[in-house]
């Protein structure tokens, strides 16, 4: 069921306003007699939707192609001394 109220009774009873939301209620508030807006619980899923990014995302055939220059800066890279090159 949707409760009407003014803006200055939902800001001194926000917190009740809340619980009640929570268990389902629907609040509007009101200005001068006017809806400005409307208070709901949001419904979330934790089910993940496939596909958000279709159309989205391109990914280049040479993604994954090996890139001789960062290649050789690792190969020369000082990070791991002491350890051999594999080629």
């Amino acid at each position: 069921m949707k409760k009407i109220i003014d803006i200055q009774e939902a800001e001194s009873h926000l917190s009740e306003l809340l619980k009640e939301i929570m268990e389902g209620g629907e609040v509007i508030i009101s200005q001068n007699d006017e809806p400005i807006a409307e208070l709901k619980k949001i419904e979330r899923s934790n089910k993940r939707e496939l596909g958000t990014l279709k159309g989205k995302l391109v990914v280049h055939g040479d993604f994954s192609d090996a890139d001789e220059q960062i290649e050789e800066m690792f190969d020369q890279s000082k990070l791991f001394p002491h350890e051999k090159t594999i080629n």
